[in-house]
């Protein structure tokens, strides 16, 4: 199974990218959290607990985990720990700007995927 931990769902993804996904197993869609920007690191830490803890539950080949950067750090580090291929989506953006038609500037973004790379952790 691949899990997509991120706030993109998988319905919505190029073939490209539910191909390579796919390579792990069944795709599941798990929304990532909204996270508080109040909430301290203790709030953080109970987070990552409760996903990790349904995460695990599916026993996954791979996660796709990404979100606010402080959450998506815990998630892939507690589940590089207990073994799981833990990703990130690569992608290219290509931006584009036109002139309206009452002359405001119109930018338009896109992103292509071009692959999946493993989280890197240093041991330094």
């Amino acid at each position: 199974m691949f899990i997509n931990f991120t706030n993109h769902p998988s319905a919505k993804w190029s073939s490209e990218q539910r191909e390579a996904a796919e390579t792990y197993g069944e795709i599941r869609d798990m929304p990532f959290p909204d996270v508080e920007p109040d909430g301290d690191e203790e709030y953080v830490s109970r987070l990552a607990e409760q996903y990790v803890t349904e995460i695990l539950a599916s026993r996954p080949a791979a996660v796709l985990c990404q979100g606010e950067m402080t959450l998506s750090f815990a998630v892939a580090d507690a589940l590089r720990r207990e073994g799981i291929t833990v990703l990130a989506a690569c992608s290219e953006r290509a931006t584009a700007e036109k002139a309206g038609a009452n002359g405001e500037t119109i930018k338009t973004i896109e992103f292509r995927f071009v692959r999946f790379r493993k989280y890197c952790f240093a041991s330094i």
